[in-house]
């Protein structure tokens, strides 16, 4: 993929359709400079949204509430993306959640490849969860359904 795109493509999309991690890069509400934090609880509403669900207490909700251009980086299969977009409130609070948070959309105006020319990924990072599993499941269960819900 050299040139720019404006839906996921299959791959990112079902990829999409199962946990993953992305860097998401918001621009800083207090720097202004730009800021890139790893999160989960992001997946494909379709080929031309992707939804995520954030903590209040991170910075990304207002730096996205107060600008709201953005970048999703993801290793997808051989390749990084780099999925820019607009994000937009879909729901606050997000509802049937243990802790406050809040659920937004971004439209997807361009997907990219982003890794220098020549190179592919051997493989896709992996991450593991490195509290109480069962917990993990249950919170990751309960945002994930109120995300699809919202």
């Amino acid at each position: 993929m050299s040139e720019a795109v404006t839906q996921l493509t299959e791959s990112l999309l079902q990829q999409f359709k199962h946990e993953t991690f992305v860097l998401l890069n918001t621009v800083d509400l207090e720097f202004g400079g730009p800021t890139s934090t790893a999160i989960s609880w992001i997946y494909a509403e379709n080929a031309s949204t992707l939804r995520v669900a954030l903590d209040h207490r991170s910075r990304l909700v207002k730096n996205m509430q107060h600008n709201p251009l953005i970048t999703v980086t993801v290793f997808g299969e051989e390749m990084v993306y780099a999925i820019n977009g607009r994000a937009s409130v879909r729901q606050d609070p997000l509802q049937d959640v243990p802790f406050n948070m809040c659920c937004f959309d971004i439209s997807i105006e361009a997907v990219r490849n982003a890794l220098f020319y020549g190179a592919q990924l051997s493989s896709v990072p992996q991450y593991v969860k490195i509290y109480d599993q069962r917990a993990a499941e249950k919170l990751d269960e309960q945002v994930f359904t109120a995300m699809k819900k919202a």
